[in-house]
């Protein structure tokens, strides 16, 4: 059962990173990066449908905004201390710099807010071939940087693999010297003690 899951798995490898980069993009592409350096991905193929996975995520969060910001700040924002005033200055400030917000959204993650962005983006209507102008330019840049940080944690781990053992027997000859010195030590105190 194990080995035919995973033999469905890499056949079908990048159907499954796309919908799982949808909802958690930034994950995926650090992990698919550190396959792509063991050798299960390649990085054109890996690289594109990540991106498009990312994208699709940005625009159905733009959606979200777009079709159902209001209404649902209008019924349920009481609850986050929302209202339609407190939604209208957010506004008119993400409209002031809206390229930059998007840009440096998608290039930090939103520092925390990315959702929000898109969202708010959504709800403002930012018209949509700039949001997919400057999500695309973003995104390029971001799955690069994070597709690369996964293949360099890949590097790592290929590197600490083949020399753990060199560590483990460093390591185990200095425990066995520290011992022995520490058992030397203390009997030449016993003797010592025992001669006076």
């Amino acid at each position: 059962m194990i080995a035919a899951t995973i033999a469905w798995l890499l056949a079908y490898r990048y159907w499954v990173i796309l919908p799982v980069t949808v909802f958690e993009g930034p994950i995926a592409m650090v992990v698919c990066g550190f396959l792509l350096k063991l050798g299960y991905f390649s990085l054109v193929p890996v690289y594109f449908v990540l991106l498009l996975g990312d994208l699709v995520g940005d625009f159905f969060w733009y959606g979200v905004g777009y079709y159902g910001a209001r209404p649902i700040v209008h019924r349920y924002g009481h609850f986050i201390s929302l209202n339609d005033k407190m939604l209208e200055k957010i506004e008119d400030v993400f409209k002031k710099n809206q390229n930059k917000i998007l840009f440096i959204s998608k290039i930090t993650m939103g520092l925390g807010f990315a959702l929000v962005t898109l969202i708010t983006a959504g709800a403002i209507r930012v018209p949509l071939k700039k949001y997919a102008a400057i999500n695309i330019v973003g995104g390029f840049i971001w799955t690069a940087f994070l597709l690369s940080l996964g293949y360099w944690f890949g590097n790592i781990y290929l590197q600490i693999d083949q020399t753990f053992q060199v560590i483990f027997l460093v390591a185990i000859a200095s425990i066995l010297l520290l011992a022995i010195f520490g058992f030397r030590k203390y009997i030449r105190q016993r003797v010592i003690e025992d001669k006076i």
